[in-house]
């Protein structure tokens, strides 16, 4: 079904389960937007604004997967949301949706690969960031040449890690937050007097909204799931399982590492440090912390990026096989691998790392800005298109022939859409992060017009 415009030209392997599913979603979740950027919430919305906002982020990343689940077990294809909005709202949204997740992941695995490379020059400084950073693309090149079923088992062991070490720091942090371990600077269990300790909302709401981007962009790869139904056994049941199990797991973790976060760090700390979990772990007095959490980060770094590159050729391959690109980049090989189109979105990625180091406050901060931006109009493409695609199927068939039915529709996607529009507005309130609205509405314009102009279609 997934390659329904060329016949001859391979096929997708359907090897994952569900298991593999939710662990290369949860792989393309869980990277630096966690480890690294949830400092910077905390100070901008204070311990229970951060709190907060990820728990809204977390009810908005549910409400839009339940859309998502309803459209991939229906139709279980590779390009996913970037299929579904083509049909079910215009070819040009699709061709803007398709292009803009494309361009996120191109943008986020160049700022990944240079973070890993720093990372790694905590043990070797006198190598250059490039070597390591064309050492990263490399493996994760080679991760993403392999069978989809070797794949996404080496996905789920690299996903495993990171769960483990999440879970490890949250039961070291409520054991410091009630007093079981020790913590630098407190002679009695510290508990959640820090969540108040500056008024509720130390920032007013405006800290809260402001932040909400830069939670999205932290829950940005959930969506993976839509984009793997098209590699899966038997997506009818492994999808709506996959769903449910991540999201909750995902919205669990979260909440609970902010909470610790939000818990043992003042938000004056947590504004100042890039690396709040080795600050806490530093504080606890746990050997080698800097260096264990180091490790650990750069594991999530390859597994995000893992999963990056799988969802960024698969979309560019959706874009071939619905013929707005070149159809040569349709090519799968033997292995179920579109390689072509693998090998374009790295050369991309390529060109992205050399711009984040020679041109980083120019041409890589339009990037950086459009990448954070289309989290947010990708995931709100997928409750429009649930719409249309339920008004449709109503014509011919009962709500009951759905296999996974998203509750309360329309009503619930229209919630969704209201939620994620709030989300586009707080990007207003943050000038750092204001560009993504300076650069992203100006590149979805260009997206339908070169559309319209080449297809004469909207």
């Amino acid at each position: 079904m997934e390659n329904h415009q060329f016949d001859h030209e391979g096929q997708f392997n359907r090897e994952m389960t569900s298991r593999h599913l939710q662990m290369l979603s949860i792989g393309g979740v869980i990277g630096t937007g966690l480890f690294l950027s949830s400092g910077y919430t905390i100070a901008q919305a204070g311990p229970f604004g951060a709190i907060s906002s990820y728990l809204f982020g977390g009810i908005m990343v549910y409400l839009v997967m339940f859309s998502l689940g309803e459209l991939a077990v229906a139709m279980p294809v590779t390009g996913s949301f970037h299929t579904y909005a083509t049909r079910f709202i215009s070819p040009g949204t699709g061709f803007m949706v398709a292009w803009m997740y494309w361009l996120c992941w191109v943008v986020a695995l160049a700022s990944q690969f240079v973070g890993a490379a720093l990372l790694m020059q905590r043990w070797f400084p006198t190598v250059p960031v490039w070597i390591f950073a064309s050492l990263f693309a490399a493996l994760v090149f080679g991760l993403n040449t392999l069978t989809v079923g070797l794949f996404s088992r080496t996905e789920t062991y690299l996903s495993s890690i990171k769960v483990y070490a999440i879970l490890v720091f949250i039961v070291l942090g409520f054991l410091a937050i009630f007093g079981l371990l020790p913590y630098q600077g407190q002679t009695a269990a510290p508990l959640f007097t820090n969540l108040t300790a500056k008024g509720l909302l130390p920032n007013g709401l405006v800290g809260v909204i402001s932040v909400i981007l830069s939670v999205n962009y932290a829950f940005s790869g959930v969506e993976m799931i839509g984009i793997a139904a098209g590699e899966t056994q038997n997506p009818k049941q492994a999808v709506p399982q996959a769903i449910r199990s991540t999201i909750s797991l995902l919205v669990i973790f979260f909440s609970l590492t902010i909470l610790v976060l939000a818990s043992l760090l003042p938000m004056e700390e947590a504004g100042v440090t890039e690396a709040p979990f080795v600050l806490v772990l530093d504080k606890i007095g746990l050997p080698f912390a800097a260096d264990v959490m180091n490790a650990i980060i750069l594991t999530a770094i390859l597994s995000a990026s893992t999963s990056g590159l799988y969802a960024a050729s698969r979309m560019l391959w959706s874009l071939a096989n619905e013929g707005m690109v070149s159809a040569k980049l349709v090519k799968i090989n033997q292995y179920g691998v579109p390689m072509r189109a693998m090998l374009w979105s790295m050369l991309a990625i390529i060109i992205a790392l050399i711009a984040s180091v020679y041109a980083e406050d120019t041409i890589f901060l339009a990037l950086v800005s459009i990448a954070g931006f289309a989290v947010v109009v990708v995931w709100l493409a997928i409750p429009l298109a649930q719409i249309n695609f339920r008004k449709g199927w109503l014509k011919e068939h009962e709500v009951e022939d759905l296999a996974y039915k998203t509750p309360f529709s329309p009503i619930l996607s229209w919630i969704t859409i209201m939620l994620l529009l709030v989300s586009i507005v707080g990007i207003a309130w943050d000038p750092s992060q204001r560009a993504g609205l300076y650069f992203g509405i100006p590149f979805m314009v260009a997206c339908y017009v070169y559309h319209y102009v080449r297809f004469r279609k909207w």
